[in-house]
């Protein structure tokens, strides 16, 4: 059912939406009709990235993690093209979407594990934190240069339509990433051979300290599909709904062979860049107080009450029971031994090692045995 929906009416310069900021649905046409237990699982999912968004930037501040990124405002992005998704559609992520890797079932310790960085890190510390890798749920890399994942999300799709599956590759970046060589690369080539991708452009206002305005002339980033020779859509990235609609109509659309989407989810980065950014020296301290009544969580908080399917019991459960597993992770993750083994790099690179990495390694325990100080380095 999931891949047959009815065909949304939506441009490239109107907002679609489903959901009013009070949690009603306004356009009933439009809505995905999703069971109640799963939006009860949806909602569930946008509040334990809250909690982890809460506590991890606090740890950041108090010196126990290097580096942290915040998605508080962003979760309806996380969840709705998740939910829209296949499990066999490939994801390949910018730095605000842990909620599709967890939504696929990334266990929350090997999160942890990883902004540590340290022995039980999946990618074994060869990547910052919050830069996730998970292979067994098709969540490739994120990569710090923004738009590298634009044309491998190209290839992916292409190389799956050869293999004759019918599987979706989706590219999540935000627009600042429209003004990368990329992503002119990436949308062009889709275009010219219809690849089954979905570009998922996050618009959450700022590209670090560089504002919209200052990136583009267009009236919206979903219009620039137009000079492509491919569909865009401007969708409302705040409403659940919206975007879970939005996402199966591309994904349909590119499973019958009729090309890629351009998503402009609209949203708002209600924190900062990173935890190594202070927006208050280029942002207006107002502006994210104006956008408080668009909180994705707190609409569809509106919609599960209209529903019935909520309560401020079953919320604070929840809170408390993220809380306690958050505590327990850190707990193990900080207890582990804080550095992978050296032999990582020399033994998880090919899956048989080359000559040339065979000497490497004894060249490198050679010099430890003759330097054995130098070995927890």
């Amino acid at each position: 059912m999931r891949d047959q929906p009815r065909e949304p009416a939506a441009s490239s310069d109107h907002l679609f939406s489903v959901l009013d900021d009070q949690g009603q649905i306004v356009h009933p046409e439009r809505d995905p009709h999703i069971p109640p237990d799963d939006l009860r699982r949806l909602y569930a999912g946008m509040v334990q990235i809250r909690v982890l968004d809460d506590r991890l930037l606090r740890l950041q501040r108090q010196g126990r993690l290097g580096f942290y990124m915040t998605s508080t405002g962003e979760e309806a992005t996380h969840f709705g093209v998740a939910y829209g998704l296949r499990d066999d559609d490939w994801v390949f992520p910018s730095y605000r979407e842990p909620g599709v890797a967890l939504w696929r079932g990334y266990p929350l310790q090997d999160f942890v594990h990883q902004l540590f960085g340290n022995a039980l890190d999946p990618v074994k510390g060869r990547q910052m934190p919050v830069h996730h890798s998970v292979k067994s749920l098709q969540y490739v890399s994120i990569s710090s240069p923004v738009g590298t994942q634009i044309p491998q999300a190209v290839g992916v799709g292409m190389a799956a339509r050869l293999r004759g599956k019918d599987t979706v590759a989706v590219a999540y970046f935000g627009e600042g990433t429209s003004s990368t060589g990329q992503f002119h690369v990436g949308l062009n080539f889709a275009g010219v051979f219809k690849a089954p991708v979905l570009f998922v452009c996050r618009n959450n206002g700022w590209a670090i300290s560089t504002n919209r305005e200052q990136q583009t002339a267009s009236k919206t980033f979903a219009q620039k599909a137009i000079a492509y020779g491919i569909k865009g859509i401007c969708v409302d990235g705040n409403d659940l709904l919206a975007m879970v609609t939005a996402t199966r109509e591309a994904a349909a659309r590119a499973r019958r062979g009729e090309g890629p989407t351009l998503l402009e989810a609209k949203t708002y980065r209600r924190g900062a860049h990173s935890s190594s950014d202070d927006p208050s020296v280029y942002r207006d301290p107002d502006e994210p107080k104006r956008w408080e009544k668009k909180d994705p969580l707190m609409r569809l908080c509106k919609h599960l009450e209209r529903k019935q399917l909520w309560t401020q019991a079953w919320e604070d459960d929840l809170r408390e029971q993220y809380a306690a597993e958050l505590s327990e992770c850190l707990k193990r993750a900080e207890a582990t031994p804080p550095k992978p083994p050296l032999s990582t790099m020399f033994d998880e690179v090919y899956a048989h090692m080359t000559p040339q990495l065979v000497e490497q390694a004894r060249e490198l325990e050679a010099h430890l045995a003759k330097h054995p100080l130098q070995a927890g380095h």
